[in-house]
Parts: C-alpha cells; structure tokens; sequence
C-alpha cells in the first residue's frame, strides 16, 4: 500500500448485541471486546500507525443501566493499571481523554498512574476516551481560551486545536466504525473533519485482522484533496 494512516480512530462498536446474540452476559460481551482490542491495537503497531484514538465511554454513555457502567468503569480500571507492563514492552504511549472530574477516585488514580509510567514511550500513542464527548471537547477549549484571555483576533485553527484533549497530535487519517452504525456519535468532531470514513457491518468481537487490512486498502485507494 502506497498511503498509511498515521492516526486511526475506532468506534469498538456492537458488543452487548454481540453478547445477546451468543447467549452470553453483557459482561462477557465487554470483555470480549477489551481481548479484540489488544489485537487491533498490534495490528495497528505491525502497520505502522502512530497513533490510535479509542472510544470507550461517551459523555451519553452515563446514562446507560448503572450495573453497566459500573462494569464498564471496572474493565477500564483493570485495564489500564494490569497492562502498563505491556504498554512499556510494546512502547505504547497511554492518556485518557475526556471528563475525568466524573470518574471515581480508584479510576483516576490508575490513569494517572499509568500516563505516567508510560510518558517516555515512543512506539505508538494510544488516546482511550472516557466520558468523552466531541461537543464537551470544543466548548471545554473554548472555556480554556476564554481563561487565558486570547485575544479573538489572534485565534486561528492550530491555536484552537492546541486546547483540544488531542492537541500535539496529527488529526485522524482514518476513522474505523465496527457494528454496523455510520454516525460520528458526538465523537473528534473537530478533529475528524477531514478524516476518511470506514463503516463495518462485523460486530466488534467478530471483526478480525482481515477486515482490518480491508479497512486499510479502502483508505489506500481514496484520493485525500482537502476541498483542492
């Protein structure tokens, strides 16, 4: 392939249909889905992708039955303070973006834990978004500006997107959707206005390294002109 994406945003979608569909818990669905995306996260590594955008819980997420946000809160938990000795090995770079002030005490120890205990990591950037929503973002952006005083006149792009919880970061190349949806969801709506979309109709457990290459020849072969 002549054309790679350095920055890929995925949409882990369909795993509690998933779960209804194999006759197993909700649960069970999550956790299957956290195993599909350790896979996904070394196909990315082995194609040399940079970066990887990952959302885990939107800001509308919070209104979903508790007994599965606490769940959900509880993988996250154990993920991130179970793998900082794989993301060394691997030299994945971890943050968590979104409206952490939400999240319990237990949670937020472990990603400050982790952010830190991989900050000198190179290989690859990993962005897991919790309670994360694309509007949030913009306005929260907006707020910081405002506090600094900047002088509207001298607000441009870059300077806006410097506030973004992605500021630093190349803007996402290729936007991956599992589960058959094709809507943004309130997600990178700055950031993924120029990115090229992929939909997949495969429920995420079942979407596999073949439809991941698929994902990869379909960006390939589009033209990326930028309104020219």
């Amino acid at each position: 392939m002549t054309h790679l994406p350095k920055h890929i945003v995925l949409f882990p979608d369909g795993n509690r249909r998933w779960a209804k569909a194999h006759g197993i818990s909700i649960s069970d669905g999550y956790l299957k889905g956290k195993d599909k995306f350790n896979e996904f996260l070394h196909w990315c590594k082995e194609s040399g992708v940079q970066v990887v955008t990952v959302f885990g819980f939107s800001s509308e997420n919070w209104k979903r039955p508790q007994d599965q946000v606490d769940f959900l809160m509880h993988v996250f938990e154990k993920y991130l303070g179970g793998g900082i000795e794989n993301f060394n090995n691997e030299g994945v770079r971890v943050k968590v973006i979104g409206q952490k002030h939400k999240l319990s005490d237990s949670l937020k120890t472990v990603i400050e834990k982790v952010q830190e205990a991989t900050a000198g990591n190179t290989a690859m950037h990993l962005n897991l978004a919790v309670s994360y929503g694309g509007r949030w973002d913009i306005v929260n952006a907006v707020k910081e500006i405002i506090k600094q005083g900047i002088d509207p006149e001298m607000l441009t792009e870059d300077l806006f997107a410097s506030y973004l919880s992605t500021a630093g970061l190349p803007e996402p190349d290729l936007i991956i959707r599992a589960g058959g949806e094709m809507r943004l969801s309130n997600f990178v709506l700055w950031q993924g206005a120029y990115s090229e979309l992929y939909f997949s109709d495969k429920l995420w457990p079942d979407f596999s390294k073949e439809d991941f290459q698929v994902a990869l020849q379909e960006f390939d072969s589009r033209q990326r002109r930028y309104g020219k």
